[in-house]
């Protein structure tokens, strides 16, 4: 174990931690996996909490990926904190002009209105969906598993997500856990931001290793 997950539970307690400090902290962790020539996807659309696209998305670009934003839309979407809104961010490729077998992983942020705008778009499914039946990595934060489960990718699997989330996931045949993060054959998923440091770093651990033959949809 790194020495810096030793001091993490306690600087979790610390109220004056941002979530930039713990990136930062976490970051020789993550320096252990190269993502050189790895292309990660990012979907999301308007209504996403900023911070679960933005942290997840330095990371990765620190430990070598290339990232796009992909979206239902050309232009720019929205991001919040919480119910504020928040910055605007460029859409890199539109949902109709993008396929699985473009990414090596899949990165899905959260907030309430993103992932129920998503599910709601078949083209955005069936791209979640072709990830695991290409058996590749995906990571989901927050409210991102809303998603997982309109694709029809969580029975048989273990994982967790908000709160809230836990009946939809009960009921679409998972398993729901209290974790900051956990791993289920390449697919990893965590609560809240308070769990970015954690889901970042298993994050580009997963994406590093590549596909994983359980990891299906």
């Amino acid at each position: 174990m790194h020495a810096a997950w030793k001091i993490l539970p306690q600087i979790l307690h610390r109220p004056e931690t941002r979530y930039g400090t713990l990136i930062a902290i976490a970051m020789p962790m993550m320096n252990a996996h190269d993502l050189t020539n790895k292309t990660i996807a990012i979907l999301v659309t308007d209504g996403f909490e900023q911070i679960e696209l933005t942290d997840p998305k330095e990371a990765l670009e620190k430990a070598g990926a290339i990232t796009h934003i992909v979206s239902l839309k050309s232009g720019k979407i929205q991001g919040f904190h919480h119910a504020e809104k928040a910055d605007e961010f460029k859409v890199d490729k539109v949902i109709d002009s993008v396929s699985a077998t473009d990414y090596d992983g899949l990165l899905l942020p959260g907030g309430v209105h993103n992932p129920d705008a998503l599910r709601i778009s078949e083209k955005a499914v069936s791209f979640v969906r072709d990830f695991f039946i290409q058996h590749k990595p995906v990571a989901a934060i927050c409210h991102g598993p809303w998603t997982l489960i309109e694709a029809d990718v969580v029975k048989g699997r273990t994982l967790t997500s908000w709160p809230s989330l836990k009946t939809d996931i009960i009921n679409a045949g998972g398993t729901w856990v209290d974790e900051e993060v956990h791993v289920d054959q390449g697919l990893v998923t965590s609560r809240n931001p308070k769990d970015l440091p954690a889901f970042c770093a298993k994050a580009i651990e997963e994406f590093a290793e590549g596909k994983h033959a359980l990891q299906t949809a």
